[in-house]
């Protein structure tokens, strides 16, 4: 897979853009040999199953300009880095408890030239800021992930989408939505933009602050 998967689906990219996501593939592979924070066999899929499943996200909302984002438990730098690039003016604060991994997110995002990028080896509970979202890629179950965050957001909206959390999931997802004890939550189909089989059962799900 190359980076024209990613121009298919957003065809409105700059130039620089562009550039910077055809740069991840090769700079993956480099520290990847040092720090596996992608699976080897992965790898050959990076375009698709890490930084297209990221940028599903930005199907479901247009982050804002001085917005804020936390990932949580971003590993690599997904969907972080990849919504970084996309939304050059909004800020996004990388975080994972796992310290190698987020050095190489802090040498990703630097070698790009990434501005709108900070990034913390820390759990979430114990980053002090506040933001307009969260996002995250399956990293627990919403029932346990949301006590992580709940104290995170920013009173006031100004998206079109309340301030909230867009959660990357897979699979049957209905039990584990009910026993969330979450309010107003929206399952969005990623295969409702993206063709490929890789995304028949995935989904972004979205849930205001509560």
């Amino acid at each position: 897979m190359t980076p024209e998967l990613i121009f298919h689906y957003y065809p409105r990219l700059s130039e620089h853009q562009k550039q910077q996501f055809c740069q991840l593939k090769e700079l993956y592979m480099s520290w990847n040999v040092q720090i596996n924070v992608i699976s080897r066999k992965d790898m050959d899929s990076l375009y698709l199953h890490h930084i297209l499943h990221s940028l599903a996200i930005a199907k479901v909302i247009t982050f804002l300009p001085g917005e804020k984002v936390l990932d949580v438990g971003t590993g690599g730098g997904f969907p972080g880095i990849p919504l970084a690039i996309l939304f050059p003016q909004t800020h996004f604060h990388l975080v994972d408890s796992i310290g190698k991994k987020i050095k190489v997110v802090g040498e990703v995002a630097t070698a790009i030239g990434l501005k709108n990028v900070e990034v913390s080896h820390a759990r979430a509970e114990h980053i002090a800021d506040r933001f307009d979202f969260v996002v995250s890629r399956a990293v627990t179950k919403l029932k346990d992930f949301y006590p992580w965050v709940h104290r995170k957001f920013n009173k006031e909206s100004k998206n079109a989408l309340p301030n909230g959390v867009l959660y990357l999931k897979g699979g049957d997802l209905g039990e584990e939505l009910r026993e969330s004890g979450l309010r107003d939550i929206i399952q969005v189909p990623i295969r409702d933009y993206f063709s490929e089989d890789f995304f028949e059962t995935k989904y972004v799900i979205y849930f205001p602050a509560q």
